[in-house]
């Protein structure tokens, strides 16, 4: 190959770069999208529909129950009979109280009562011999009603030894110190060898019934009176509200869904928000009381108007579309959207109707007034997917028109 060949090689190789590259900037993209022509632009009709949207609300979790455990009696700790965070049944020990003093008053009582009952026996026949003998008239009236006293006595003190055995057993029972209900053990602030008492604080642990779990929000008052201004019954009105989910604390989605229970009757004035409650079922435990989350609330929303986010223009937190006119060209319009979005769409709320036109794709290179050659994005996709196999095959005759 000659210098005057490659030179001329190299030139008519230079040029095609050239002309590609000039080719690609007059197809536009960047920010908008890809534009196909230099007044072709993808626009859609906009129409009313549904949309199903989702907003969340911070949350605090609470067990059905959070039961304080106090001792009932004093004395030193002598065994931790659980663990803390173990699972517990009702009537499950969860501490044993040094018992010494109280058996020992136990024992005592009991003795006491066999001690009244004897002494009972013996008053009565005493009384059934003083019977006899008043029959008889060789005893007073006085002396027989005595007899009879002694034997009220009696029972009155065998009565009160009972009591006092009662008592005596209660306060033993005690000394085992048993969880009130099925849930889960909170921290142990005390350990063995420390000396409680009833008017300990803290307490002694909690138990939190995790069966199934509260979960407390809050949303503000014109939220509730959108679902609320029905003029049925606070109870219909709970029924009513559709199934929420729970955001756990490490982004995932509980398993299960929760139903809106109770809605508070107090306005908070400070904040202008209304405390609601729903509840989920706990049957792995997951859930644990004092926990935060998000619960998700669903909207469904109808007669909307969705607009892709690309198809808008921000300007100071105001947003603009273009909508196409019937002579073709282009006017900037502001539109007002809801604050609730999916990320790739807008709901708007004013600024359009159904039957709009509106251009989404390549509003960065438009002006207001400007005529374009509307086409659709179906017509759109297909003449970009064709000129990339245009490109791809060494079309550059077609490749770029």
């Amino acid at each position: 190959m000659n210098v005057k060949k490659f030179k001329s090689l190299v030139l008519s190789r230079v040029f095609l770069l050239a002309v590609s590259f000039s080719a690609l900037v007059s197809c536009g993209g960047g920010k908008g999208g890809m534009k196909l022509g230099d007044d072709e632009f993808a626009v859609m009709t906009v129409v009313s529909s549904v949309s199903n949207q989702t907003t969340r609300y911070p949350a605090t979790i609470k067990g059905m129950q959070d039961i304080e455990i106090r001792p009932q009696v004093s004395g030193f700790i002598v065994r931790l009979c659980a663990d803390e965070g173990s699972v517990v049944r009702k009537g499950q020990a969860l501490f044993q109280i040094d018992p010494t003093q109280y058996r020992a008053v136990y024992n005592q009582a009991e003795a006491g009562v066999e001690s009244a009952k004897a002494n009972l026996e013996t008053v009565k026949a005493t009384l059934a011999n003083k019977k006899i003998l008043h029959e008889q008239k060789i005893i007073s009236d006085f002396e027989y009603q005595t007899a009879n006293n002694n034997l009220l006595s009696a029972k009155a003190a065998l009565a009160q030894a009972k009591a006092n055995l009662t008592s005596a057993k209660q306060n033993l029972d005690f000394c085992t110190v048993t969880s009130p209900s099925d849930g889960i053990v909170g921290t142990f602030p005390y350990r063995v060898g420390s000396l409680v008492s009833a008017s300990i604080q803290p307490a002694l642990t909690t138990v939190s019934q995790i069966g199934n779990m509260f979960v407390y929000f809050s949303m503000t008052e014109k939220q509730l009176l959108e679902m609320t201004k029905t003029g049925v019954s606070l109870k219909e009105q709970l029924n009513n509200m559709p199934e929420v989910k729970l955001e756990l604390a490490d982004g995932t989605i509980y398993s299960h869904a929760g139903k809106i229970d109770a809605v508070s009757g107090v306005i908070d004035q400070k904040t202008g928000s209304v405390s609601m409650r729903a509840i989920f079922p706990n049957e792995q435990n997951v859930l644990r009381s004092g926990g935060m989350a998000n619960v998700i609330f669903p909207y469904a929303m109808e007669n909307i108007i969705l607009l892709p986010q690309t198809a808008t223009q921000e300007i100071q937190d105001k947003k603009f579309v273009f909508i196409c006119q019937p002579d073709s060209t282009v006017k900037y319009s502001e539109i007002q959207v809801s604050e609730l979005n999916d990320g790739k769409n807008y709901i708007v709320t004013e600024g359009l109707k159904s039957g709009d036109k509106i251009v989404v794709e390549g509003v960065q290179m438009l002006r207001d007034g400007q005529k374009i050659v509307p086409i659709t994005p179906e017509q759109r996709a297909a003449k970009f997917q064709q000129h990339l196999t245009d490109q791809k095959e060494g079309n550059i005759a077609t490749a770029f028109k």
